[in-house]
């Protein structure tokens, strides 16, 4: 792909060429504009002179003082031409010639201005007016000859054409310094990004343009949850080492025994600890079973996530006629998903365990986070209730009923920075257990 300064300087100097080709064109149209803008005022002046000098003769005719106008219509080819057409007498100027001078012909107390074909093909500025006069159709064409201002035009075109190039490489120059200048943030982000990789830093510095800031939010709190997922691995690979260390040692003791035949009760302690050992790796892999798809995702759906979990944790527990009702939004949220799942699963897991039909799973997402499953199983009283909740200690994991998935769950919601409550339900009477997580 092409580098995003390359992109930047293509597309936005097309964008400055793209201006300056229409604001030279329409420069260019504003001073030829003015020009003749200028010339015609000139040719107004000599028509309305020339209007003044009209009068009627003795036999019905009109006459007029071609003389009370500039000396430059009696010049020959001077540039500078009228015409007077009286009913279908023409009268041209003396700088005309013989030239035959194609007017337009103007209605009475009209006025136009258009160009004509002049002596030697060059350009006329031509203003016409009509009007009657003694009883006579009268048109008064006044001209200019255009080429001598056609030739400024095209030095200031060119001049100003010049200045306008040299302030386009002067603005591509400075737009190249501006996109350089303004991407050493993106630049100083991927600097930072290539620190943390090598352990110097853990987060990127969020003082960046404002345009890039949710992008560094979201890089700040990736690089969290992975220091949140290293140290959730860390406590769950301790918690089954914790919990395999004595019954691995029991068992090789015991294998160091020559007479297990002779001796019953050796044999008994080695499929307890058989045993205690299988509990411990199914444990785990039932954990494993419920978080699910282990891959990273920073939104989910809790109503479609929730409905999969049920359907696993009826199988688990296909011996119970469990109801589990579940109320949650159909949409997704940004939390990650194998967070919730784990804490979810574990939660549900326990009241699975300890439900007699009933459980009751509510989700509800606003400012925060909000969680509550109830079951309809013995519960547990209040002081039982705080002494799940305390973090004094760690409670032990092999320890059977709710204090076993509690500890994971407390793990996360300390994470988060949330908080856990539990306690009986009023609804189904048995054990209620409230998560609040806050968006981060």
């Amino acid at each position: 792909m092409m580098p995003l300064r390359k992109r930047l300087s293509r597309g936005l100097g097309a964008v400055l060429c793209l201006v300056f080709v229409v604001h030279w064109f329409a420069a260019d149209w504003v001073i030829r504009t003015v020009a003749e803008k200028q010339i015609a005022n000139r040719l107004a002046d000599d028509g309305y002179s020339l209007m003044e000098t009209l009068a009627a003769g003795e036999d019905d005719s009109v006459t007029f003082n071609g003389l009370r106008i500039s000396s430059v219509y009696s010049r020959p080819l001077s540039g500078h031409y009228y015409q007077i057409k009286v009913d279908a007498r023409v009268y041209p100027s003396p700088s005309l010639l013989d030239f035959p001078l194609q007017t337009m012909a103007m209605g009475p107390e009209q006025s136009r201005i258009y160009h004509l074909s002049g002596p030697e093909q060059r350009p006329l500025l031509v203003l016409g007016l009509g009007m009657v006069r003694y009883g006579h159709r009268i048109n008064i064409s006044v001209a200019e000859d255009l080429s001598a201002v056609d030739h400024d035009i095209t030095a200031i075109r060119m001049a100003y054409f010049g200045l306008s190039l040299t302030i386009l490489l002067c603005a591509l120059l400075l737009l190249g310094w501006d996109i350089r200048r303004s991407l050493l943030p993106v630049i100083s982000v991927g600097g930072e990004l290539e620190q943390v990789s090598s352990g110097r830093r853990q987060r990127i510095d969020p003082d960046v343009p404002a345009e890039i800031v949710p992008l560094v939010l979201e890089i700040n709190r990736l690089l969290e949850l992975v220091v949140r997922r290293l140290r959730q691995s860390r406590t769950a690979i301790g918690n089954l080492a914790h919990a395999l260390k004595r019954p691995v040692a029991i068992l090789y003791s015991m294998t160091a025994e020559s007479a297990l035949q002779d001796h019953p009760e050796l044999r008994r302690q080695l499929r307890v600890q058989s045993e205690i050992i299988h509990r411990c790796i199914e444990r785990e892999l039932k954990r494993a079973r419920i978080a699910g798809d282990p891959h990273v995702a920073t939104v989910f759906n809790p109503r479609t996530e929730l409905f999969a979990l049920k359907k696993i944790l009826r199988s688990l527990y296909s011996e119970k006629p469990l109801d589990i009702q579940i109320t949650a939004p159909d949409r997704r949220i940004r939390f990650d998903r194998e967070d919730i799942m784990e804490l979810a699963g574990n939660l549900l897991d326990n009241a699975c365990k300890w439900a007699r039909q009933r459980i009751d799973v509510e989700l509800e997402y606003t400012d925060t986070l909000l969680i509550r499953i109830a079951d309809d199983g013995p519960g547990c009283d209040e002081a039982d209730a705080g002494s799940l909740i305390r973090r004094g200690k760690r409670l032990d994991e092999s320890v059977q009923g709710h204090g076993l998935g509690l500890s994971i769950v407390w793990d996360i919601v300390n994470t988060y920075q949330g908080r856990l409550n539990v306690g009986r339900s009023k609804s189904l009477g048995g054990f209620l257990v409230t998560v609040e997580l806050p968006l981060h």
